[in-house]
């Protein structure tokens, strides 16, 4: 008979929206990042049948997209939906296998599911998620499993690790849980821009212009600021300043000159420019003047961070 062990049968860990220090981050500037609400799940079981197979399901907000039956032993895909994906997730599990010496070494079959709860091109940390609910389900170190699979500055990692809001410093990591809950909070609202920017190509871009200290430092102060903003105009001009420091930096022109020349409010992007979220405050009409730009997707604050 069948052994069936169900070791631990479900992780969750919250996206994320970095909303200070995108880039400069990677150079060790203090950073703001908080965790968003909706998340991704990871459901396993490992059953004792020496057969080294990988069942493995992936769900988009309840729905089934990716399927795929792995052979761990000869890492070999015996089946799939989506070839490249199913290689993406092997690539992945293999770096797993590497890290770890309570999973995947036992000759078990597992059945993995996922569910992604918000829409992959958010931006949101599809791939941090997954990541670090992984490294839960190995017990290995999940900064060192994104690094290998991934590369990135691993604040989201944190954020997933911490479920809160935090301050983040990279090279040497330095974590701290805060409370982050401006007393404005009401008044500020989440655009999506319609398209999911490519963090890796934004990284490469970043590193390859010469390092700004002075920049790194000032990111890092702007950062420490923004935790003792009381007023929405003192949030407001701290957010404009970032947008500006940065687009010079940069040499890009910053979210608000390229679709919101008009906007009477801050508009700032969270993470990696040209794309997923922008972050502003209320004005008159602002539903109808986001929608009449043709984005659609608009959040109040509470609706999204957690």
């Amino acid at each position: 008979m069948l052994k069936i062990r169900v070791l631990e049968n479900h992780v969750f860990s919250p996206g994320k929206l970095l909303i200070t220090s995108e880039y400069f981050v990677l150079d060790g500037a203090l950073a703001l990042a908080v965790p968003t609400k909706l998340g991704q799940d990871f459901y396993w079981e490992e059953i004792e049948d020496n057969k080294s197979l990988i069942f493995w399901e992936a769900l988009h907000e309840n729905i089934s997209w990716l399927h795929a039956i792995i052979d761990y032993d000869s890492w070999t895909i015996i089946e799939t939906n989506l070839p490249d994906n199913a290689q993406f997730i092997l690539q992945v599990l293999q770096n797993v296998q590497n890290l770890s010496d309570q999973r995947l070494q036992s000759n078990s079959t597992y059945r993995i599911k996922t569910n992604l709860q918000f829409p992959g091109n958010f931006g949101l940390g599809s791939s941090s998620t997954l990541m670090n609910n992984l490294a839960v389900f190995a017990g290995i170190d999940a900064y060192l499993l994104n690094e290998i699979s991934l590369g990135g500055s691993g604040y989201d990692i944190a954020v997933a690790q911490e479920k809160s809001a935090i301050l983040y410093q990279n090279n040497p990591r330095y974590i701290e849980k805060i409370t982050f809950q401006p007393k404005f909070a009401d008044e500020l609202i989440l655009i999506h821009l319609n398209q999911k920017q490519n963090s890796r190509e934004g990284i490469n871009a970043f590193r390859s212009r010469e390092k700004s200290i002075s920049l790194k430092n000032q990111f890092s102060e702007i950062t420490k600021q923004v935790l003792n903003c009381e007023k929405l105009n003192e949030f407001s001009d701290l957010m404009t300043l970032h947008e500006e420091n940065l687009s010079h930096f940069l040499q890009v022109e910053t979210v608000k000159q390229k679709y919101f020349e008009d906007c009477p409010s801050f508009v700032k992007s969270l993470g990696a420019w040209g794309g997923d979220f922008v972050l502003a405050s209320k004005f008159g009409d602002y539903k109808n003047y986001f929608l009449t730009k043709n984005f659609h997707n608009i959040f109040e604050w509470k609706d999204l961070i957690d």
